[in-house]
């Protein structure tokens, strides 16, 4: 493998659900991870639809493999009740 390639920036899309949790709080459902922005999207669009669903983010992280570390979010959509961003 070339250097080049193992020193890449990784970028992670990711759709996290969220449902209600006793005494009005937010927990995390589901996660998944895509290859897209739009797959991502499409999924919290659909699974904030879904009626176990409160709301639903799609987002994207870039995570530097050399030292593991992962950026902030960027969120591409926010849907129905989601937790307030930092």
């Amino acid at each position: 493998m070339s250097e080049a390639h193992t020193n890449a920036i990784k970028t992670h899309y990711i759709c996290q659900t969220y449902t209600a949790k006793g005494g009005g709080g937010l927990e995390i459902g589901k996660q998944f991870q895509y290859t897209t922005a739009a797959e991502a999207t499409a999924r919290a669009e659909r699974e904030a639809n879904s009626p176990d669903c409160v709301g639903a983010d799609a987002y994207m992280v870039t995570e530097d493999p050399n030292s593991d570390e992962i950026g902030e979010p960027t969120f591409l959509v926010r849907l129905g009740t989601v937790p307030e961003a930092d």
